[in-house]
């Protein structure tokens, strides 16, 4: 057969279905009863034309958008493109279409362009995810009329939100290495979403319940380029001081590999000579020489977690007064082979 030269639209199955426009509205939304005779012949000309309805032209005719507007940092980071799928997922499930809007930047121009782009379309709802500081800049520029969920390190006030708890995690992770006896737990710290890192959060709570030293932060962005910089300076640290730094705590597991490979290079053993923990469970955490003991957070459960919460208002019509928390994935210690008690 001839390949098509455009785009089946709706009147074209109206057409070989030899019923109204409206009759096929009706049918692929549910909107109202059809006779079965009516609705075989409606799917059967879908299937025949491989049609595939258009988001806004069947919001214009339904007055019901079904987008899902994702408003996110980096996709190229693990945790990003996790949550992004379990998004997705959920909102396919629901019969929703995800799309994804790339905030770019924290500077205030970049971030009014991106969000005016995403409620230039027909959007149902809308998803932030907070991991970064263009995120947390982006959930004030959406307009209260438009319903809001937002997947957060922090418990908010204003919107509904999923927690993915980085300040539990992180003080889990300084307890386990501080309960392998070592003296004083060192962080590298990923960036901040404009206030405290709960996971640098946590470090220091977890220093402060044992009495022990608070030492330095050493910044780091979610790259393991800028973590194996500051592995090089915990490098020099330890060779300076032996019992200086035994025991680092990450802020990802991107980190964490730099880290890694920076304490090697200078002819460290880890964990011998320095324990390292990293935070995440990226998938080449299992496979990094040594394994890295890691916090595993189930980033996929968290997107799924967040269209759910968005999917409990009513229609979609407008956003509910005061914020909701939904039930977000508890992060859990894996133990591998990066971390083991201090040499004596």
């Amino acid at each position: 057969m001839e390949r098509q030269k455009r785009r089946p639209g709706i009147t074209d199955v109206a057409r070989v279905a030899g019923v109204s426009v409206p009759t096929v509205s009706r049918v692929l939304n549910g909107t109202a009863r059809v006779s079965e005779k009516r609705r075989l012949r409606v799917l059967e000309a879908v299937k025949t034309l491989g049609y595939h309805p258009n988001a806004a032209a069947l919001a214009l005719v339904t007055g019901r958008p079904s987008l899902i507007s994702v408003l996110t940092g980096d996709t190229l980071q693990y945790g990003y493109a996790s949550t992004i799928q379990g998004v997705e997922e959920a909102a396919r499930a629901a019969g929703r279409v995800a799309a994804i809007t790339v905030l770019g930047s924290s500077s205030a121009q970049e971030l009014r362009q991106a969000v005016a782009l995403a409620l230039s379309q027909p959007v149902a709802g809308m998803v932030i995810l907070e991991f970064d500081e263009s995120g947390t800049q982006a959930i004030g520029q959406i307009p209260h009329s438009v319903p809001l969920a937002v997947v957060s390190s922090a418990p908010r006030q204003d919107v509904a939100y999923v927690l993915f708890d980085d300040r539990q995690g992180g003080a889990e992770a300084t307890r386990f290495l501080l309960g392998l006896g070592h003296r004083t737990v060192h962080h590298v710290s990923a960036p901040s979403t404009g206030r405290v890192s709960g996971r640098l959060l946590g470090w220091q709570d977890a220093l402060a319940e044992a009495g022990a030293e608070v030492t330095e932060v050493i910044p780091a962005d979610w790259g393991p380029a800028s973590g194996y910089q500051a592995g090089l300076r915990l490098a020099g640290l330890r060779l300076e001081q032996k019992d200086e730094v035994t025991a680092v705590f990450c802020g990802n597991d991107e980190i964490a590999f730099g880290v890694i490979r920076a304490l090697q290079s200078r002819g460290l053993d880890v964990p011998g000579d320095v324990s390292v923990v990293g935070f995440d469970d990226h998938p080449l955490a299992p496979l990094w020489t040594p394994s890295l003991t890691t916090m595993s957070q189930d980033f996929v459960r968290l997107g799924r977690s967040v269209v759910a919460l968005l999917l409990q208002t009513p229609d979609l019509q407008q956003r509910p007064e005061g914020p909701r928390a939904g039930d977000g994935p508890v992060p859990h210690l894996v133990i591998r082979d990066s971390s083991a008690p201090p040499r004596r």
